[in-house]
């Protein structure tokens, strides 16, 4: 039955209500939505529940209370072959360094019904990659990139992803940003991935899901964080003339109060004596993390 807007694709994974207690920290009623064709990223500080949150939707985690659904069907009642949609990249790959990339997929092929090796062995030309020689000779860089191809290599359909590009350069990073949107052109494959270096987000994220403090502050299209959301800049007096419903976060510096707002053309109309620029995704993590809200 084709879909229709009366009857929707499921979402690549949605999460609600996702809550996990320990004597220290919870994770407190965390929700997400992948869509189907989309990449997401997942940013907060460190101890924001980023990891708890991948290890729930991983079923390493058993949550509290929460739904997780993959392509609609609800966690609990995964079988094999819903969990088989599941591809998984983490930082190292955590091959055993024993293994050529050549051995690991035969490997792997014992161990996925819907491996491909035709795929595999591409991804390894590509990349670069010698199928010959051990694992323990790569460098961190093709150890990301073999990570990354051995769950292309499975017919997984969402791949979650926990810090794929740190420590990596620049060139080894684009490579693998530059997979990661090829496999999401099919508009059925998703990417949910969890990383501190926002310039990649920025570059292949199409929204943004900001965990702070076991919370989900938000979940925002890229295009409006990078084109709609400003920092103002302004003194004291300035500062307590703002209409606080213009205001987001604010972090009062030496001599100067830095505001971030949700639409920087309206307040730089608004407000004409201050200045109004862009803002990073670092600038807003920073305001949200170091600044204080209404």
């Amino acid at each position: 039955m084709p879909q229709t807007k009366s009857n929707p694709a499921p979402a690549a994974l949605e999460v609600r209500g996702l809550t996990k207690r320990y004597p220290a920290f919870t994770l407190d009623h965390v929700g997400l939505t992948v869509p189907a064709g989309s990449i997401v990223g997942l940013i907060g500080e460190n101890g924001a529940g980023k990891s708890t949150t991948l290890n729930a939707v991983l079923g390493v985690v058993r949550p509290d209370e929460g739904d997780i659904r993959l392509y609609g069907r609800r966690q609990e009642k995964w079988t094999g072959a819903d969990r088989a949609r599941l591809g998984v990249v983490v930082d190292g790959g955590g091959y055993p360094d024993a293994l050529t990339p050549d051995r690991l997929g035969r490997v792997l092929g014992d161990c996925y019904p819907g491996w491909r090796p035709d795929r595999y062995a591409d991804l390894l030309a590509r990349l670069g990659l010698p199928g010959g020689q051990k694992i323990k000779s790569f460098s961190k860089g093709m150890r990301a990139k073999l990570a990354l191809a051995a769950a292309m290599s499975r017919e997984a359909q969402l791949l979650v992803m926990d810090e794929p590009t740190s420590g990596l350069d620049p060139v080894v990073r684009d490579d693998i940003l530059d997979l990661l949107l090829e496999f999401v052109q099919d508009e059925n494959h998703a990417v949910l991935v969890s990383s501190h270096i926002t310039a990649d987000l920025e570059k292949a994220a199409d929204s943004i899901v900001f965990l702070h403090g076991g919370r989900t502050l938000f979940q925002k299209p890229i295009d409006e964080l990078r084109d709609r959301y400003g920092i103002l800049q302004c003194g004291a007096a300035q500062f307590q003339a703002l209409n606080k419903k213009d205001i987001l976060a604010w972090r009062k510096l030496d001599y100067a109060w830095q505001v971030l707002v949700p639409d920087r053309e309206a307040a730089a109309q608004k407000y004409k004596n201050a200045a109004v620029d862009a803002a990073s995704i670092d600038d807003i993590l920073l305001l949200y993390v170091k600044g204080e809200t209404p």
